[in-house]
């Protein structure tokens, strides 16, 4: 796991070396017309809605795989993924405000499954940070956040090989959910990379459902559990190459009990390319590693583990 989280560290550290902090000649010259053909108020500021910047990328990626007689085996499937990844941002002097919905949500159909349609993907994640700048790229910061995913789901091992076991429920809305409040210091030397940390941190972890409680660490005559420790967050956001995305996202998050250090890991990453203006291809992974949370593998062992998704996708998207 330390492996793990000095690798993402590293990475997340070193990207913006590689970005050119100062803008070429054709992007100045684009800033200066745009700059003269703002309408100034009578006062001579700037109307706020200059200040308010909305970006981001939404598509959706559909596969189909129809297999008649096939003698090398394999199942007929369609599999459907829509998502999300959207920005608000708000700069007037020394505040800043920065919020990010982060959404997908997908589903398989296999034919000859004996439960065919499944979930594929599902997440919900949205983050909001207000920022005061004491000194040049320091910002003294508020942040929230809030992850979940909207659906149940559930696992068909065993399910599936006979009709006298029902699938098992792994997780479903508010099941779990994390909700997170702190009080830091946010690092933004740039437009496209961050860093905040903060030893003021509050976490509230929920499982409504008592069938889910154990398995998310939740105490089980309880539906929500508290914990303060800290935190600390990592972000890129490059959009400097036309049709080009590329968005990451490290949180980590280590309570102040007899388990402090043991970080419990989010890391989301996603590379957008827009091409023939309609269609989009993108590779999007999570990463994830939470201390309590309890999985049991092909061996009927049961601990944390590291969880990781990948989705590569090709279908229409949008990006802005």
């Amino acid at each position: 796991m330390k492996k793990i989280l000095f690798f993402a560290i590293v990475a997340l550290i070193s990207f913006p070396l590689f970005a050119q902090d100062e803008p070429k000649t054709e992007d100045v010259a684009k800033a200066a017309t745009a700059a003269s053909s703002v309408e100034v108020k009578q006062n001579g500021e700037v109307p706020d809605s200059v200040n308010w910047k909305f970006s981001g990328i939404t598509g959706l990626n559909l596969t189909q795989t129809q297999l008649i007689n096939w003698a090398a085996g394999g199942n007929s499937n369609l599999t459907g993924v829509v998502f999300a990844n959207l920005f608000l941002n708000y700069k007037k002097g020394n505040i800043a405000w920065d919020s990010n919905l982060d959404t997908e949500l997908g589903t398989t159909y296999v034919s000859s499954s004996r439960y065919p349609w499944k979930k594929s993907n599902d997440k919900l994640n949205f983050f909001t940070k207000f920022g005061w700048e004491f000194h040049k790229t320091w910002f003294l910061t508020v942040l929230g956040s809030f992850r979940t995913q909207y659906m149940y789901d559930y696992d068909y091992s065993v399910a599936e090989l006979t009709d006298t076991v029902k699938p098992t429920l792994t997780s479903k809305f508010l099941n779990p959910s994390y909700t997170d409040v702190s009080l830091g210091i946010d690092w933004k030397p740039n437009d496209i990379f961050s860093l905040y940390l903060s030893p003021v941190a509050g976490r509230v972890t929920t499982a409504t459902d008592s069938l889910l409680r154990e398995k998310y660490g939740v105490p089980l005559d309880k539906t929500y559990k508290i914990e303060v420790g800290l935190t600390f967050k990592a972000a890129i956001t490059y959009t400097r190459i036309k049709n080009l995305k590329i968005l990451s996202s490290l949180t980590l998050f280590t309570p102040y009990t007899k388990k402090f250090g043991n970080f419990n890991v989010d890391w989301d990453f996603m590379i957008s390319y827009q091409f023939l203006k309609v269609l989009n291809v993108s590779l999007m992974t999570s990463l994830k590693y939470y201390d309590e949370v309890k999985i049991t593998d092909r061996h009927g062992n049961t601990g944390p583990r590291v969880q990781f998704k990948e989705v590569l996708g090709l279908g229409i998207g949008y990006s802005f």
